[in-house]
């Protein structure tokens, strides 16, 4: 079956970058396109970022110009680089694929 495991959230002051990764099996990687959403208590979750399978990209305007999405297909592996962090950046960041999600990284950004 299809699973997406996140990894490399954590606590950052405000200003400073992380990277979070999600890696997929069960699934022809390369021809699925992929999102990064997150959540923050209380509120709906929200869309982030999204990568095609031809490497278009796409982002909320929240975080244009802050956060980046790659992939690499020959790891199975979608990157969500954030930096210039926001305290209101806190929130899970799940990926999906295909409908699939993942558990979920938790981000909390201080101030």
């Amino acid at each position: 079956q299809v699973q997406l495991v996140e990894s490399g959230g954590g606590l950052v002051q405000a200003g400073g970058s992380l990277r979070l990764s999600c890696v997929a099996s069960g699934l022809t990687f390369a021809l699925y396109t992929l999102g990064w959403y997150r959540q923050a208590p209380g509120k709906e979750r929200e869309y982030v970022a999204g990568i095609g399978s031809g490497g278009s990209t796409y982002y909320a305007d929240s975080v244009k110009g802050r956060f980046t999405i790659s992939r690499d297909n020959a790891k199975n592996t979608v990157y969500l680089q954030m930096n210039s962090l926001k305290p209101e950046d806190t929130a899970v960041y799940s990926c999906e694929a295909g409908g699939n999600w993942g558990q979920g990284t938790q981000v909390t950004v201080s101030s």
